[in-house]
């Protein structure tokens, strides 16, 4: 793997774990008495989930690759575009209806690291066109996710809200960037 790849990895996984920062710093302010251990559940779960959602979807991309292999860059280009794009639309919109009740509960924690890491599936199904090594690339996201999120845990309990919605706008731009660049080297230089 080249250390351009490498950085484009790097620079994915920041922009996906973006939204999971967005939660874990919600659940930082709504927990009122955090603990170490508390940062590390909602830490590790993002992160899992994180990881294993692109892998999902790389696997169902790699299924159905013989058939699309000819427009593989426009769909990465569109997905990543889409992926980014909500994401910078759910930070600019009032969040009146984004009431974390308890974080710690596995139900809700579940139900929000999946909601965090579905963007991770699409950005998977681009993983199967793109020579990327998968393994390498989840354990990255992964691994990202949860140092982002323990973070912004952390930031939660001390700062509250000042800086999640121009985070996510970040991450979104990161991800149409990348988008971005995978469409024109492929127009270019013929994938």
């Amino acid at each position: 793997m080249t250390t351009a790849q490498i950085i484009e990895i790097v620079l994915l996984a920041l922009g996906l774990a973006m939204d999971a920062f967005a939660v874990a710093v919600s659940s930082g302010v709504t927990l009122r008495n955090m603990e170490l251990r508390h940062a590390m559940r909602i830490a590790a779960f993002f992160g899992f989930f994180q990881a294993v959602m692109p892998l999902l979807g790389w696997a169902g991309g790699r299924a159905f690759r013989q058939y699309i292999c000819a427009y593989d860059h426009w769909i990465a280009f569109v997905l990543l575009t889409i992926v980014g794009g909500k994401m910078i639309y759910d930070a600019r919109r009032p969040d009146d209806d984004a009431v974390v009740s308890d974080p710690l509960n596995v139900y809700v924690l579940f139900t929000l690291a999946i909601a965090t890491s579905i963007d991770a599936l699409a950005v998977g199904v681009t993983f199967s066109f793109l020579e990327v090594d998968i393994w390498h690339s989840i354990g990255v996201i992964g691994a990202i996710t949860f140092v982002v999120s323990f973070i912004g845990t952390q930031i939660g309990k001390r700062f509250g809200h000042l800086f999640e919605n121009q985070l996510e706008i970040f991450g979104g731009l990161i991800l149409i960037g990348i988008g971005l660049k995978i469409l024109i080297h492929h127009q270019f230089f013929g994938g």
